[in-house]
């Protein structure tokens, strides 16, 4: 499957930025990297952005969209993430001038760069300005994952390896779950909470920050489907001889039964 650039020339929908949540942006991928994986995709085409912004969610992503430069730079400034995705024929502010501000503030995010072009100046430029990796339209969906996936590893080398609780464990190559060798198929919430638990496997994990890292901004915050999502992976797991426990007024720990 591949994505075709398409720009609008005559109308621009208007789009207005969600209002970012108060905390400050990290220097560094997030605290839960390649767990559950937060991309920002910054692309000003509606129809090309809602299809990535869905294909990447199947994947077991979480997705923020950026429909401007100026929103695109605000959201850099609040929020934390795993890799940005970057057009660079934006409104309101360049792509360029978006990754450069990026550099500006220290922040070493992996930046892909989304365009159609193919130009060998425009790669060496953008690259030079602090771009990780440059893709050129039309490309496939899973070219785009992969690397992806693989600048994560190389930003955060340390959680690259399978992660092992009892007889469940999590493959970090390709995302999945097993117990005692057999696939665990979760969807992409309980996958999102389990896998920030297996990175924290014997800690306490708040709700908050469950909320945190599996909601996006375009996404309604809920504790109580986190405890929808603790309850329906806690029956998947009854076979398991891991198992989540629930620490009252700190959160949810994951650890071996006979632990």
């Amino acid at each position: 499957m591949q994505v075709f650039s398409r720009k609008r020339w005559v109308f621009t929908r208007c789009w207005l930025a969600p209002v970012p949540r108060a905390h400050s942006p990290s220097l560094s991928p997030s605290p839960y990297a390649f767990a559950v994986m937060k991309l920002l995709l910054i692309e000003d085409n509606d129809t090309l952005a809602h299809w990535l912004a869905r294909m990447l969610r199947d994947d077991n992503f979480t997705v923020d969209a950026a429909r401007d430069g100026d929103a695109a730079d605000r959201l850099l400034q609040t929020e934390t993430y795993d890799v940005v995705l970057l057009d660079l024929m934006l409104p309101k502010l360049g792509g360029k001038h978006v990754l450069r501000r990026l550099r500006e503030r220290r922040n070493n995010v992996p930046v892909i760069i989304l365009t159609a072009s193919g130009s060998v100046d425009e790669k060496v430029d953008c690259l030079g300005a602090g771009a990780d990796d440059y893709l050129v339209k039309p490309f496939e969906v899973r070219e785009l994952i992969a690397r992806v996936k693989a600048l994560a590893r190389r930003h955060a080398p340390e959680q690259s390896a399978d992660l092992v609780c009892a007889d469940l464990a999590y493959h970090t190559g390709t995302r999945q779950f097993t117990i005692a060798g057999a696939p665990l198929a979760l969807p992409s919430r309980e996958h999102a909470v389990l896998e920030i638990l297996m990175r924290k496997q014997g800690k306490t994990v708040a709700k908050s920050a469950l909320v945190d890292g599996v909601f996006g901004l375009d996404d309604e915050p809920s504790a109580d489907a986190i405890e929808i999502y603790i309850h329906r992976l806690r029956k998947k797991l009854e076979t398991s001889h891991a198992a989540i426990m629930t620490l009252r007024g700190l959160g949810y720990l994951l650890r071996a039964k006979d632990a």
